[in-house]
């Protein structure tokens, strides 16, 4: 597949970090003289255009009108971001900015997801986006599990709201009559009246115990409530934005019909809620969505870095950078994977910040 780097040799890989490295500082093509003299790549300047080509040609460069300098494509990117990006190293300043957040253990979430987003802005230079889910309502009265086969029962949930949801779930084990009543009893017993933020990792726990037999079945069963109970009442949610202004620094949203597109994405907020909210990011890191990787038409001339923010198992919010795809991912990267882990640490009631996130460098990249 174009874009995994298994046709890159060293050389390769060393000369695409530098271009794209060069490019996200400089925002113009680079040429072969320009890895020679400031890369310090000991290659003649006639190797280094014969690699370039070949890169080009294998869809990691792209050669604008007619310069002889060469700009990462978004294949390019993507492959920087998953094999050749290092971590960024924290200056002493931006720790201590962060450190002061995280320690100020402002009360309310809202207050905490503005603090972060302004921050964020301030630290990288780009528009920062802070999301907080829909906080619902809606509970569930009573549940009536029934049993319809061997493999699969049906969840009836009787809404707080005088409605009736339904939700066949299936099984890899046998079910019988016995376990679903115990399942159903557990269920009204700790689950009733309680809105889907309250449904946290420390109660699943305490379910899965108390349902012995059935225990299999609490995992499928809670993500299929807390769906029912996220989804009763509509799309909604709040996203806040900071440091738009910074957009205007780079050449990229010069077009003016364009930026203005996508200020409307921004100002109208909706479909950034649902591309964040939606999206599932692995292993709890920040998610990076490059140019068309993104499903919102508006934001494909640009990088979007978010992770989500968890507290008692729960997503409770996401902190975002929006910028360019000449998006310094790496100092991008670490700085919404800092906050957003203290934040949820925070959250959870952790007094002070971790040990051994200490200031471990200068600003620069290792």
């Amino acid at each position: 597949m174009r874009g995994d780097g298994s046709e890159l040799n060293e050389r390769k890989k060393m000369i695409l970090k530098a271009i794209i490295e060069a490019h996200v500082r400089e925002g113009e093509p680079v040429g072969s003289k320009y890895l020679t003299q400031n890369k310090q790549i000991a290659l003649s300047s006639a190797t280094i255009r014969n690699e370039m080509s070949e890169l080009e040609e294998m869809g990691y460069l792209e050669q604008p009108h007619t310069s002889a300098g060469r700009v990462p494509s978004e294949y390019g990117y993507r492959f920087y971001v998953n094999s050749l990006m290092q971590k960024y190293r924290m200056s002493q300043n931006e720790l201590l900015r962060m450190n002061a957040l995280v320690k100020s253990r402002l009360a309310e979430v809202d207050k905490l997801l503005e603090s972060a987003t302004q921050l964020a802005a301030a630290l990288t230079n780009y528009t920062s986006i802070a999301v907080k889910p829909r906080q619902s309502t809606l509970t569930v009265d009573r549940f009536k599990a029934v049993l319809l086969d061997e493999g699969r029962l049906m969840l009836i949930m009787l809404m707080s709201d005088g409605t009736v949801k339904t939700a066949q779930i299936r099984s890899e084990m046998t079910l019988g009559a016995d376990m679903l009543e115990r399942l159903e009893f557990v269920l009204n017993s700790q689950v009733c009246g309680k809105r889907a933020e309250e449904i946290t990792m420390p109660l699943a726990l305490a379910i899965e115990k108390a349902a012995a037999e059935a225990e299999s079945l609490v995992s499928p069963v809670l993500k299929c409530i807390c769906q029912t109970l996220e989804g009763g009442e509509g799309e909604s949610g709040e996203v806040k934005i900071s440091g738009v202004n910074h957009l205007l620094e780079y050449p990229e949203y010069s077009d003016a019909r364009k930026f203005k597109e996508l200020l409307g994405v921004l100002e109208e907020k909706r479909d950034i809620l649902k591309l964040v909210t939606e999206t599932e990011t692995e292993d709890g890191r920040p998610r990076v969505i490059i140019g068309s990787e993104n499903s919102v038409e508006e934001m494909q001339d640009s990088a979007l870095v978010f992770q989500k923010i968890r507290s008692g198992g729960r997503v409770i919010g996401a902190i975002g950078i929006l910028g360019p795809r000449r998006m310094d991912y790496s100092k991008v990267v670490s700085t919404v994977e800092y906050i957003a882990e203290n934040l949820s640490e925070l959250l959870d009631g952790s007094p002070e910040l971790p040990e051994g996130k200490k200031p471990s460098g200068n600003g620069e990249n290792s």
